[in-house]
């Protein structure tokens, strides 16, 4: 080449960095076009209906139609066409659009509602708005004030709307209007009901309008002719067909045209009537060739039917054809056009005579496969590839092996450099069958060589040779590329991460195994994505934002999610038990399983390192090393390698040791210490390896030493483990489950009593002596118990099954150390299956009152419903296989459930919070600038980066981590008061950064927690306070020490004595051993606190929303479709899991299970618990009376009731029999029956029944009712009296007593009140219940009763009591609740509360309901300004969240007197008069 062989200072001077940014589009305007616009745009008139002109002779060929509906002017849709009208072809041309010219106007479907709004709105004889002036004026300022956004717009639209709906005379032209509305079965017909105020009136005085009279005497000549019209000639109404609108649209003035919500200047009201047809350009529909035919798309058939019924139509208004004739064929014709605009137009059915369903535009739009989302928001893209996936451990975790085959395909355009040429020139040579080669060559000037064609006829020597710099070479895909690799269904942005690429021989993608956490992937036939990154852009982006090492953890919580799975676990559980010990050969052949080489470099430094062998454990008789060193060297190979792990975690099988005995002197050895990497004592398993706990070896080494260091020790780990388990095998066999006689024998034992017990409690229960459990009847106590009584039965063989097994057992240890499975796998293989359990209950009657045919009726013992006493060894009897295979089926269907309802629920989750993002204020906000959160989690710290549960420091392992990186037995160890001094020295500068200020500029005292005192810095506040406190009590322990041992405490200042001297005692030892705190320990500990908080803190541009959302929704999918039982109260179940998420976030006014616990002023005394609950209870009368009997005499009949006032004493009813009766009294169905009631004595009611009570106000005639009336009201009031609500809460079905399991810290349990049902005010102002501490678990109830702020704490509440067991970090539910409740209102996360969110058009139809949210924005002629995410996709442009959120600013470097200062607006307007006129108004 020849500037390889120009000397270097003639090298082309270098190309400056050009940066062009491809234009933005600021923002898309939507709007109506006019028949003007519409005519202008189109190139041709389309008025023949015929698409194809057959050829001339025979085999001639045939021709498109001009003026048809595929005219060669509209553009072309082959490949080799060209479009008539500009001459190019298909690729840069996208067709031109034409016009039909209709016979008629005809209603544009789309717009069809706001048509029949506007006809509602206006006179249908003047045009006027049906509003008088005053308040027409009233709205016209309302609308044109400037500030207005499209929401509150909308809403004073409706009530103008909703005002002129109720005149029914016009103020202008004095003429009656009524309502205009749709035929009933016909899909587009509208009719005028004129007279619908004096036909829907009953009023007796009724005058017929003149106008009416008018119209009625206009059939009067008909008539005469058709005597039958008079029957039908009542029904008359007044038609508005489409040439009326039209010309009532016209007429509108330009004011009347801004209150119906449209913008004058841009589009009036007749623009919804269509004159002219718009024909799409051809591109939009193109003929499907076949080899003698082509099939048409249905928009072109559809557009020949309406030419051909317009042509009809045409003609038969020419030739003057009969009125009837001519509408039914208009109406053929809207018909024909509203299906050209929806083709599932309502009101058609399946054989309609307007033709069958087809797809129009608005099908072509909406759905999963419609335009928005098929095309516009998710594309299929180039450069990826999917195959099936297989395990590699040699891999490390940041690689995925590619086949060859795929590498060859998949290439990556690389610009030729000076230092890549010759390497390029390689691939170039190799060609595109070769790897590595290359597939394509873009030279400078844009040409394109194909190097497949050119090895065919051998010149790839030529292009290599002519290969210059600033080319670029499409290579194949080479060992170190970045790919991004994906597996569906993507729930979380860890579905999608980068990894490096290594090219391997064979047909599958593979992946290191600890990989397959994030992506829920296993090796049963999964199938991944590999997508190619094709800019450098593009690859740095992927390796810092979406590397492998860079996502370890999850942002739900910051837990690991990439560790150590399944075998590997095995694998470190079985190399680091106790009693592992080798020889020096042995020990550095397992060492040398974890390394590639006999050197290892140190990520950090770059610096090539031996591997270290750790001195022996046991020096005599023989030197041997020991399991847990081969851990330590996997963690620091090198002691110059700084990875100095310090970590205590209880390890999965710890039990809590007796008081006194210290964690670590666990027998089991299931407590694991490590001090500066090396193993004192515990094991590996997967709550020290595995992912999901903060307590884990490679969680600490990337928190503490970089992630590059825990992705080291995860490869090595990997490698050892597949080696080890290769080489001692580790094995599952029919011998591993195979039970001994004696546990055979054990287990039967435990049948034979379990079952005896059940059949005590049904004969209990046979015989009505079984104590009922609260809240539950004997029926429910009985299956409760028995359950109960069977699921212990399964862990008890465990238990008996564990203590037999050997320890070297596999599937035991697999299930000890966590691996995969648990001991009650264990037990159902070994033991027996036990009880199955389906919908919450043992197995339910499918036949007549029995499970099965095999079983006596009425059985309820173990067998009969459901309880497998066999093992999966010794096999499942037929009716113990269909129990076992009932129970299975629930669970697979249950999924198949769950998966459509989570995958819904998360779309809407992400739609709501797609574009909420940190900013450079520390606030959260929506893509057009509203505040959501002033500050991310009122913390601004990020969920990934926290250390502790939710906290962003794990005070003990820093201390631990502080004192022994920094131990030197030469330092002193400090006194308390000095630690607390240089503590102190250290945070006060921190806390001076942290001044508080009021509102008004003045200085507050830093702990004023005052209202007027709370700022945006409390978090950082508590979190120095949090830090001094840690290390108070670390000060106050030592002092106990020192007092203890006979030292002084040291707690205060020592003054001028020397310290030295004075704590040199021999007791001096036992302190330092304990807990000696250094000078260089405790800076290092203050260090690495304000170190890792700072290091928390959330950045700016980060998708708080989208994190949010999927931290939500990722779990969802693992939560069941079950309901709950409450601890202790049986009969209550709580609505749980999907559904209650549901109902959460659709704001749902109606819940399932509306439940408010109350609790009580005293509550530890269970009978004010009881008075609560007879207040709030609906008590019947029935609860109450002894009886009720009907009493005939001669004197009168009347219903009497005693009132039995032990039950009232002992239910608690504050109630008197005058009480008793107003309630009676009251009732409205007593009312209705006109009876009076009256008490007797202190015990008796009577409902007397004998006469008629009159209207008050009049003389008492005492109208006696006859005896058959009398007997029909007693049978009434016998049914109804003891129905009646005597007291109560109406809303509150049932109340109940729940008395806590657990004693609180009095030692006393206490006792709350639960309400099922609505009435949270009433609950609250009960007597005997604080109301202040009394919540409801509805969302709306709580905002309606307490306020907005009241709501969000129960969103966040409800959420965090429905995923408790999921571990998700309050940081996401609280911005849920913030998106849910800023604006002031409950917004549900559904299309209508998205619509109140954010005014973006694009975010909505990409949504749901595409097509009614274009068309509406088009009649209110809307903006969108595309911000949001959703949009920026749909448009092609960068989002302004994450790396898009960062903008450059400069300074212009222009004076003040360059550009001066801006007139005020009247300065300017004076400006503009005369002198003397300025002068006089000065």
């Amino acid at each position: 080449m020849e500037n390889q062989d120009q000397p270097e200072d003639e090298l082309p001077p270098k190309e400056q960095v050009i940066d062009r940014p491809p234009k933005r589009i600021s923002e898309l305007e939507f709007g109506v076009l006019s028949n003007q616009d519409m005519v202008k745009q189109s190139v041709v008139e389309v008025s023949d209906r015929n698409v194809y002109d057959l050829g001339t002779g025979p085999g001639g060929k045939r021709t498109l139609t001009a003026h048809g509906p595929l005219d060669g002017r509209l553009g072309t849709s082959s490949k080799t066409g060209q479009c008539e009208q500009c001459k190019e072809d298909l690729k840069n041309c996208n067709g031109h659009f034409g016009h039909v010219r209709l016979a008629l106007p005809a209603y544009h479907w789309g717009y069809f509602k706001k048509i029949m709004e506007i006809l509602n709105t206006i006179c249908k004889d003047c045009s006027r708005i049906l509003l008088d002036e005053n308040t027409r004026r009233k709205y016209l300022r309302q609308i044109r004030r400037p500030e207005l956004d499209t929401l509150r717009k909308e809403a004073i639209c409706k009530k103008i709307v909703d005002e002129a709906k109720k005149t029914k005379t016009c103020f202008y032209c004095g003429s009656i209007n009524g309502t205009v509305k749709k035929v009933a079965g016909h899909p587009i017909k509208l009719i005028h009901v004129k007279w619908q105020t004096y036909l829907a009136s009953n009023a007796k005085s009724k005058v017929k309008p003149a106008s009416m009279v008018a119209f009625e005497k206009s059939f009067d000549e008909a008539k005469k002719g058709v005597p039958d019209l008079e029957k039908h000639a009542k029904r008359a109404v007044d038609d508005m067909n489409p040439l009326r609108a039209l010309n009532l649209f016209q007429r509108i003035s330009t004011t009347d045209v801004e209150l119906l919500g449209m913008d004058p200047s841009r589009g009036r009201p007749e623009a919804f009537i269509w004159q002219y047809l718009p024909a799409p350009p051809v591109a939009i529909r193109p003929s499907v060739a076949q080899e003698a035919a082509s099939t048409e798309d249905d928009i072109t058939n559809k557009l020949g039917d309406i030419i051909q019924i317009n042509t009809l139509l045409s003609a038969g208004l020419k030739s003057g054809q009969p009125v009837m004739k001519i509408v039914d064929m208009w109406e053929f014709l809207q018909v024909q056009i509203a299906m050209y605009i929806d083709g599932n137009l309502p009101g058609l059915g399946r054989d309609s005579a307007y033709g069958k369903a087809l797809r129009g535009f608005c099908q072509r739009l909406k759905g999963k496969q419609g335009r928005f989302r098929g095309n516009l928001s998710g594309k299929r893209v180039d450069f990826s590839g999917r195959t099936v996936i297989s395990p590699d451990p040699n891999l490390s975790i940041e690689e995925v092996a590619v086949p060859s085959k795929v590498a060859t395909n998949m290439t990556y355009p690389e610009r030729v450099t000076r230092y890549n040429i010759e390497k390029l020139r390689a691939c170039v040579l190799r060609g595109k069958k070769k790897h590595p080669g290359a597939n394509f060559v873009v030279k400078k000037d844009g040409q394109r060589k194909v190097l497949e064609v050119l090895e065919r006829i051998g010149k790839l020597d030529m292009i290599a040779e002519k290969l210059e710099i600033g080319d670029v070479v499409e290579r194949h895909l080479e060992d170190g590329d970045i790919v991004l690799f994906n597996r569906q269904p993507s729930l979380h942005k860890l579905s999608i991460l980068s990894h490096k690429v290594k090219v391997r021989p064979w047909r599958t993608f593979r992946l290191n195994e600890c990989v397959c956490n994030p992506y829920n992937a296993d090796f049963d036939g999964d199938e991944m994505n590999l997508h190619v990154p094709q800019t450098e852009e593009a690859r740095t982006e992927a390796i810092n934002l979406m590397g492998v090492k860079n996502n370890l953890c999850t942002p739900k919580n910051g837990t690991p999610i990439i560790a150590a799975i399944q075998d590997f676990i095995t694998g470190a559980y079985l190399s680091s038990i106790k009693d592992n010990f080798f020889d020096r050969k042995t020990f550095s052949q397992i060492i040398g399983y974890m390394f590639h080489d006999d050197v290892i470099q140190d990520p950090e430094t770059g610096e090539k390192l031996s591997i270290e062998l750790p001195p022996p454990t046991v020096w005599k008789p023989q030197r041997l090393w020991t399991g847990k060193q081969i851990w330590n060297v996997l963690m620091r190979p090198n002691k110059k390698i700084n990875v100095l792990v310090n970590l205590e975690a209880k390890c999965k099988q710890y039990k809590a040791p007796p008081k006194g005995v210290a964690p670590d002197m666990n027998e089991d050895d299931a407590y694991l210490v490590i001090r500066n990497s090396e193993v004192m004592c515990g094991y590996m398993d997967k709550a020290t390896v595995g992912d999901g706990k903060k307590d884990s070896v490679f969680y600490v080494i990337t928190r503490d030493f970089g992630p590059d260091y825990a992705v080291h020790a995860m490869n090595r780990l990997a490698r050892l483990s597949a080696r080890w388990l290769t080489n001692q095998g580790f094995s599952l066999g029919i011998s591993d489950v195979y039970p001994s006689d004696a546990l055979t024998a054990k287990k039967m034992n435990l049948i034979r009593t379990a079952e005896a017990k059940c059949y005590e409690l049904i004969d209990l229960y046979n015989k009505g002596e079984l104590e009922r459990d609260p809240g539950c009847d004997e029926e429910m106590t009985m299956e409760n118990q028995i359950s109960g009584i069977l699921s212990k039965v399964r862990q008890e063989a465990g238990d008996a099954c564990f203590a037999e097994l050997s320890r070297r057992n596999s599937p035991l240890v697999m299930a000890k150390c966590g691996s995969k499975g648990s001991n009650i796998n264990v037990s159902q293989m070994v033991a027996a299956v036990g009880q199955q359990i389906i919908g919450g209950k043992r197995v339910l009657e499918g036949f007549q009152d029995r499970t099965l045919p095999h079983f006596a009726k009425g059985s309820r013992d173990a067998p009969a419903k459901g309880f497998v006493g066999n093992s999966f060894f010794s096999g499942l009897n037929p009716t113990e296989f269909i129990f076992h295979a009932m129970s299975g089926r629930e669970g697979l269907v249950d999924t198949a459930v769950k998966t459509a309802e989570t995958g819904y629920m998360s779309r809407r989750l992400m739609k709501s919070l797609e574009d909420l993002s940190a900013q450079y204020d520390n606030t959260v906000r929506n893509s057009s600038s509203g505040i959501v959160q002033f500050q991310y989690g009122d913390d601004k710290l990020d969920p990934v980066d926290m250390e502790g549960s939710a906290k962003p420091v794990h005070f003990d392992r820093s201390f631990t981590h502080a004192v022994t990186t920094t131990w030197d037995l030469n330092d002193r160890g400090l006194r308390p008061a000095e630690i607390m001094q240089i503590t102190m020295a250290t945070l006060d500068p921190e806390r001076a950064k942290l001044e508080r200020i009021s509102l008004t500029g003045e200085k507050l005292g830093y702990n004023d927690k005052s209202d007027h005192g709370v700022d945006q810095l409390e978090s950082a506040r508590d979190f120095l306070d949090t830090v001094q406190n840690y290390i108070q009590i670390k000060c106050d322990k030592l002092a106990a020490i020192r007092t203890k041992i006979g030292m002084e405490s040291g707690v205060t200042d020592s003054g001028d004595i020397d310290v030295v001297v004075a704590d040199d005692c021999s007791q001096r030892t036992i302190a330092d051993g304990v807990l000696k705190i250094s000078t260089a320990a405790i800076n290092e500990f203050l260090m690495l606190c304000l170190t890792k908080y700072e290091r928390s803190k959330v950045q700016p541009g980060h998708a708080v929303g989208a994190t949010g959302a999927q931290s939500i929704g990722e779990p969802g999918t693992q939560m069941t479709l079950k309901t709950f039982h409450f601890a202790g109260v049986a009969g209550m179940s709580i609505t749980q899991g999907v559904p209650r998420i549901k109902e959460i976030i659709n704001a749902s006014r109606q819940i399932s299970t509306p439940v408010i616990s109350c609790t009580l002023d005293s509550k530890y005394e269970t009978v004010a618990a009881r008075v609560a609950k007879a207040m709030i209870e609906k008590t019947y009368l029935r609860d109450i009376i002894a009886y009720i009997e009907d009493v005939w005499s001669v004197t009168g009949s009347y219903v009497n009731m005693r009132i039995n006032w032990d039950t009232v004493m002992k239910l608690g009813l504050r109630l008197t029999t005058q009480d008793i009766t107003l309630a009676i009294a009251k009732s409205k169905a007593v009312k209705a029956l006109g009876v009076q009631v009256a008490p007797v004595g202190k015990t008796h009611i009577r409902v007397n029944v004998q006469y008629v009570p009159e209207p008050r106000g009049k003389a008492a005639l005492n109208k006696t009712r006859k005896p058959l009336e009398i007997f029909d009201i007693i049978q009434d009031l016998k049914r109804i009296l003891p129905n009646v609500v005597v007291k109560g809460y109406p809303d509150c079905a049932r109340a109940i007593v729940k008395k806590d399991d657990k004693p609180d810290a009095t030692g006393r349990e206490p006792v709350s009140v639960l309400v099922e049902g609505y009435g949270l005010k009433a609950c609250m102002t009960t007597e005997g219940v604080d109301g202040v501490k009394t919540r409801s678990n509805n969302v709306m109830e709580a905002k309606d009763v307490l306020g907005i702020e009241a709501a969000r704490s129960t969103i966040i509440a409800e959420i965090s009591s429905v995923m408790g067991g999921m571990d998700i970090d309050p940081r996401h539910m609280q911005l849920l609740a913030d998106v849910m409740t800023y604006k002031g209102d409950v917004l549900g996360i559904t299309r209508f509360g998205l619509a109140k969110m954010r005014d973006s058009v694009l975010q909505l139809a990409s949504f749901e309901k595409t097509p009614d949210h274009l068309f509406n924005a088009a009649v209110g002629m809307k903006r969108d300004r595309i911000e949001g995410v959703s949009e920026c996709i749909i448009m092609g442009q960068s989002m302004s969240i994450g790396t898009g959120a960062m903008k450059v600013v400069r300074k212009l470097g222009i004076t003040e007197a360059e550009c001066g200062r801006k007139k005020s607006a009247f300065e300017s307007a004076f400006a503009g008069l005369p002198k003397t006129v300025a002068a006089a108004a000065a």
